[in-house]
């Protein structure tokens, strides 16, 4: 029995929950741009991954899939730009993190919002304009495209006269679990500024760690292929 055209909505629903717990580069710099700039800044940087998954579901129900197993050469040119973007970014993190380390952080870069968590400069690259760098992180995916592809449609009903609505009901649910887990992440990231603020190498040692993902995010987008 299906609901609306879509199969097994329960399953689905716990499905797309753990899938939004895994980390990731969206959640990971949300969580980041908050601990280190505020809630405004990680709200900032939600709306971005928001907007940014908003378009990749709109390309997947239009093909996007399907274009790019068709054009590996297509494929490839977004990979290796996605790849280069999260090492850069991750780049930027360490380079960060060794500083505050070495303690040659600026009397503005001392301040609670920019030495918690994650503990990157204000003027650090990675931290500026959260919303256009998360935007870019999340659109730079195209696995996400191909993964979404192929988990959509075993909960949607063959056949069903309507494919749009069981489309649009899966990625309301999808959408709605992402919101409230960045929230969730922005608010802890906010607690950890405040515990952070005063502990510079603990603090630096997170950014490093993050910038570590980033790189190790990097790394495995650009050796992800079509399969």
């Amino acid at each position: 029995m299906s609901f609306y055209g879509v199969t097994d909505l329960w399953t689905y629903v716990l499905g797309a929950f753990g899938i939004i717990l895994l980390p990731g580069p969206n959640s990971m710099y949300v969580l980041s741009v908050a601990t280190a700039r505020g809630v405004r800044c990680g709200f900032q940087g939600a709306l971005g991954v928001f907007v940014g998954d908003t378009v990749l579901l709109v390309c997947t129900a239009l093909g996007a899939g399907g274009v790019l197993r068709t054009y590996p050469a297509m494929f490839l040119v977004v990979k290796v730009a996605g790849a280069a973007y999260l090492g850069w970014i991750g780049l930027q993190l360490l380079r960060a993190a060794i500083q505050s380390w070495r303690g040659h952080e600026t009397t503005a870069a001392a301040t609670p919002q920019t030495t918690a968590g994650v503990d990157v400069a204000a003027n650090a690259a990675s931290m500026a304009r959260p919303f256009q760098r998360a935007l870019v992180i999340s659109l730079l995916n195209p696995k996400a495209i191909l993964f979404l592809l192929s988990f959509f449609v075993q909960f949607i009903e063959p056949g069903y006269p309507h494919p749009e609505l069981p489309f649009l009901i899966l990625s309301v649910i999808l959408m709605t679990f992402s919101a409230l887990y960045l929230t969730a992440l922005i608010l802890a990231g906010a607690r950890l500024a405040q515990g952070f603020a005063r502990r510079r190498r603990l603090s630096a040692s997170l950014s490093g760690g993050v910038g570590a993902l980033f790189l190790w995010f990097g790394g495995k987008l650009a050796t992800a292929n079509l399969n």
